[in-house]
């Protein structure tokens, strides 16, 4: 999408620094917590504490006596039927029973669940009178093991009669075959733990209710604010256009945040109740507590092969523990498990099967790279171990089984009931595995494998992987402005990715405009463009970048008509270029002197294809067996991400999810009890990376294979960095110590007891 003339902009592929750093570097960010109204009014949820147990009373009367309180709701207030929040994706009939009702009806399932809403004039009037609600509820049996739920002793939703809401098959070509054929097969079993995002800005909302003209306001919108006001409209019992989603600054999003919860309903229903602005701010207890939880499963896993070490099968049964409600995105993850878990990888046979479970525990969703780091792992540990098994190198293993181009487009595993496809688009992905070693240094450092170093057992392992991201359907509306400046305005949002940077070079290249003479991007409220699919699945650049680019077509169509007129010409005369239309004759007329002559150009783009990036990881690791500190040496990652619109914000993704990835494989854990209560509230006892943690971290991105699915020919990378890190560092630990390694996280505990014989 470069331009092809002379002194054009060459805008798409240079590595420009964000447009939006420089308001936050200068603390003129502007977040929910920043903003106040006249009459606005303070929020706080009181919380369960109780993991699972009926509700007998709850008494308000004294939180709402308490200075500055305005009011004190519980499910009584909400009326008649208390709704309940639908799947975002992935739904199906036996979700129902399992949906989250907006406050607690009947029975708390899990601590953190909201069983009351404390409104005051401040912040601490509303939090001493929180303390003074008084919950009576009876106590009942805590389930908090997924396999213990499954056994239905203790049911969550007893009319359901179960506590597993669906299995997702992922199916391809005969497995039956495949095993029967098979030179040599392996069964594991891996566990992944709970863990999940945690951005650096909690959630936060500020609802204002104007009663004359019965219209509603949300700030603090983020992720998919059009999906939100249609399911905020439809649970208010409003029409679409009666409410606005207003998206500010948004401190991390990374999959958990934007999601339709029990708040988004609970601030609003305040706000018209009382007539006056309510808002609320998360504290960071409740952002681990009560945010979406990500990733525990566990997985007993099959693997076929050829004496050559080719993959013939891999047939898997895996157990997603959902948490205590199956929330918007909470279908996703197993979806996701059974879809990718032959990865990058030519298995021509795959049966996948996940059984979604729930539990006394806070529900769970979506996180960067959701269901694909638990299926990498799975993956990544059988395939190190059948090559050890077959006596062939690890990098050969792989080698011999990746995709070629040739093969492409690679047929996916079917999704069944949900009959969903997909195939991977375009690519050769030995290319990323063979950059990867040579730029890691693989043969060389492969002589420390197992070594004591300083007191210090060395590792190094190596992964590959697949990213699949942007389909659906988004919009964009480039508006001409009297100065001869172009608007951008997006349905995706902005997380934190770099989109205001990245648009504001497709919109500049595509219209041969400077980056000056883009006046910016204004993305996520929904007032901006008819509809829009929002930012999640690593989709922004390919799904909204196109519709920029069909968008441009449009207004340089009106922006040449309109200058025709002026110039006495026919529009295919006009050239277009630096903000001046010329024409034949060499008389030329500027954007400015034809705006009001051209309306606001609308582009929509709609796919049902996936993108699919790949890659290939390699890390060096020290492990002390006295303490089970895992110490990363050198990460190097390399992946082909079709176009690269800028290499700067790229390499910040994957640098970022590379971070987080080591941070929730080594450190983060969400732990409960055996009474299902919360044990790891604070960053006293839920582990996070620091800057100074995982220093050498090299990224190599590649813009081999263009995606044939999109006119820009880029592919979904937000994602990609996060995907391998688990299977990665398990197999180096693996390799370091000389064990074997079924279980994740790696905290310093585990790898002690692994080290030392000592690991159950």
């Amino acid at each position: 999408m470069h331009s092809s003339k002379a002194g054009g902009n060459q805008l798409i592929g240079a590595a420009l620094e964000r447009f939006e750093d420089l308001r936050f570097l200068r603390g003129k960010g502007l977040f929910v917590a920043d903003i106040a109204m006249p009459g606005m009014l303070q929020a706080v949820m009181v919380r369960s504490a109780v993991a699972h147990g009926r509700i007998r009373s709850i008494d308000t009367s004294a939180a709402a006596a308490m200075p500055g309180v305005v009011a004190v709701l519980t499910a009584a207030d909400l009326g008649a039927s208390v709704p309940r929040i639908p799947l975002r994706l992935d739904g199906q009939a036996s979700y129902k029973p399992f949906e989250q009702p907006v406050i607690a009806v009947g029975k708390v399932r899990y601590v953190g669940e909201p069983i009351a809403v404390v409104i005051a004039r401040s912040q601490a009037e509303a939090e001493d009178a929180a303390d003074a609600v008084v919950a009576d509820i009876e106590t009942l049996p805590a389930v908090v093991k997924a396999q213990d739920a499954m056994v239905g002793k203790v049911l969550l939703v007893e009319a359901a009669g179960t506590n597993s809401p669906a299995s997702i098959e992922g199916a391809k070509g005969d497995i039956a075959a495949a095993f029967a054929g098979a030179f040599h097969t392996r069964r594991e079993r891996f566990s992944v733990h709970r863990h999940s995002a945690v951005p650096m800005e909690p959630r936060g909302l500020l609802a204002q209710w104007d009663a004359d003209a019965a219209r509603m306001t949300l700030m603090g919108a983020a992720k998919v604010p059009y999906h939100n006001r249609k399911l905020l409209a439809q649970l208010m019992q409003l029409s679409e256009t009666q409410v606005d989603l207003i998206e500010n600054d948004v401190g991390g999003g990374f999959g958990v945040r934007g999601e339709f919860y029990p708040e988004d309903f609970l601030v609003p229903f305040a706000a018209r109740m009382l007539g006056r602005p309510v808002r609320w701010i998360e504290d960071r207890r409740e952002n681990l507590m009560a945010t979406n939880h990500a990733r525990e499963a566990e997985c007993e896993i099959e693997i076929a092969c050829d004496r050559d070490g080719r993959i013939r099968g891999l047939r898997a049964n895996s157990i997603v523990n959902t948490g205590a409600y199956i929330r918007t995105t909470g279908s996703t993850p197993p979806r996701n498990i059974a879809q990718v878990l032959p990865g990058p990888y030519r298995i021509e046979a795959v049966s996948s099967t996940v059984t979604l479970v729930v539990s006394n525990k806070t529900p769970s969703g979506t996180y960067r790279g959701p269901g694909r780091y638990e299926a990498d792992f799975f993956r990544e540990r059988m395939i190190d171990l059948a090559a050890a098994d077959l006596g062939i190198d690890r990098v050969e293993m792989r080698r011999r089984n990746l995709v070629r181009d040739a093969d492409m487009p690679w047929p996916m595993p079917t999704v069944v009931p949900l009959n969903i496809p997909s195939e991977c688009d375009s690519g050769d992905y030995s290319i990323t595995l063979e950059r990867c070693i040579e730029e890691f240094a693989w043969d060389e450092k492969a002589k420390l494998a197992g070594k004591l170093v300083d007191g210090r057992r060395r590792g190094i392992a190596l992964g590959c992987y697949l990213e699949g991201a942007g389909s659906g359907k988004e919009s964009a509306r480039l508006i001409l402005q009297t100065d001869g400046r172009v608007m951008v305005n997006v349905g995706s949002s902005g997380i934190g990715q770099g989109i205001e940077t990245i648009f504001r070079q497709i919109a500049g290249d595509l219209l041969e405009l400077p980056l000056e003479r883009i006046a910016g991007v204004q993305h996520g409220s929904t007032g901006l463009v008819e509809d829009g699919g929002g930012a999640f699945s690593s989709r922004s650049t390919v799904m909204a970048g196109t519709a920029i680019s069909l968008a441009a077509e449009k207004l340089k169509a009106s922006i040449r008509a309109a200058a025709a007129k002026r110039l006495g010409c026919a529009p295919d005369a006009v050239v277009i270029a630096e903000g001046i239309a010329r024409g034949p004759d060499d008389r030329t007329v500027t954007f400015a002197d034809v705006a009001a002559d051209v309306p606001p150009a609308d582009g929509v783009y709609t796919s049902p294809k996936r993108t699919y990036s790949y890659g290939a990881h390699a890390v060096h690791v020290a492990v002390d067996p006295g303490t089970g500190k895992v110490d990363v040496l050198d990460y190097m990652a390399v992946e082909d991400v079709g176009r690269i619109v800028n290499p700067a914000t790229l390499h910040g993704q994957a640098l970022g999810a590379i971070v987080q990835g080591l941070g929730g494989t080594l450190l983060e854990h969400l732990v409960y009890d055996e009474e299902g209560q919360f044990l790891t509230g604070s960053f006293a006892d839920y582990l996070m990376p620091t800057a100074s943690d995982y220093p050498r971290i090299e990224v190599h991105a590649m813009e081999l294979k263009p995606s044939p699915n999109n006119p820009l020919g880029a592919k979904g990378a937000g994602e990609g960095g996060i995907i391998p890190t688990g299977g990665l560092l398990a197999n180096a630990v693996a390799n370091a110590l000389g064990v074997e390694l079924h279980d994740l996280p790696l905290s310093p505990e585990r790898v002690w007891q692994l080290a030392n014989g000592k690991a159950a």
